[in-house]
């Protein structure tokens, strides 16, 4: 399921790597990371969905389509289980310099699929805001890029001391972006008529506890501006169920 996945870490330099992603602010870009077999299931993954993405528009911030990882748990678990993959996971500690645990059964957000396929599709500035007690880190892998879409960000918005710095990277199939979601002010520029663009992310916590309230507002958030009620609330107890 992970194939190739291990012999492509082990050719990384980590120590090199970890003082890239803390003088960045606790941001990474790596244009080659997935192997090529990764990424072909990522397609099929893609394939597999179409029939579950839900469609969203909020005026002036976003606009595009989202699969849910409780109807990516149905359609394509393979995609779940790179997310457990404990080689990942240690790959991905090694970089933040903290543990890392995966997200509770019942967050929408833990992976996810994004599809950027219409004119316009976009995400404005934002963070990657956290309801839990601890940090959440965002992997970004690409899947398809057949787009003019770019990631814009900013370092160092929250360094005091620092000036922030711009950035701008397009992310091939295979390619990663992680960074800690509360540092890092980003966007996805919009796409154009004929565009293809799909991503997919994971979320890893330093600390997984919520409080009942900060659960009813993230699931709210993801409703309306993410998957849809069906995919957050109606899926949910049965992508609960699935779960190891």
């Amino acid at each position: 399921m992970t194939q190739g996945l291990d012999e492509a870490l082990r050719q990384l330099d980590l120590p090199h790597l970890q003082r890239r992603f803390r003088d960045q602010s606790a941001f990474l870009y790596l244009p080659q990371f997935l192997p090529p077999p990764l990424v072909e299931m990522l397609r099929r993954a893609v394939d597999e969905v179409q029939p579950d993405i839900n469609r969203n528009y909020l005026p002036g911030h976003k606009q595009g389509g989202s699969v849910s990882r409780h109807a990516i748990d149905a359609r394509a678990p393979a995609v779940a289980a790179l997310y457990r993959d404990a080689t990942l996971k240690r790959f991905l500690a090694g970089l933040a310099g903290e543990p890392l645990e995966e997200s509770p059964a019942d967050d929408p957000h833990a992976y996810a699929l994004y599809f950027y396929t219409q004119a316009g599709d976009h995400i404005g500035w934002h963070y990657d805001t956290s309801y839990y007690a601890g940090r959440r880190y965002t992997l970004l892998l690409g899947v398809m890029d057949e787009s003019s879409c770019r990631l814009d960000y900013e370092l160092h918005t929250r360094t005091p001391g620092r000036s922030p710095e711009a950035g701008s990277v397009q992310i091939p199939p295979g390619g990663l972006v992680f960074f800690d979601g509360d540092k890092l002010r980003h966007r996805i520029t919009p796409s154009k008529a004929g565009e293809r663009r799909v991503s997919l992310t994971f979320e890893y916590l330093t600390d997984a506890r919520m409080s009942p309230w900060g659960r009813l507002i993230s699931n709210l958030k993801d409703s309306f501006a993410y998957f849809g009620f069906r995919q957050v609330f109606g899926r949910r107890r049965a992508g609960t169920a699935r779960s190891p």
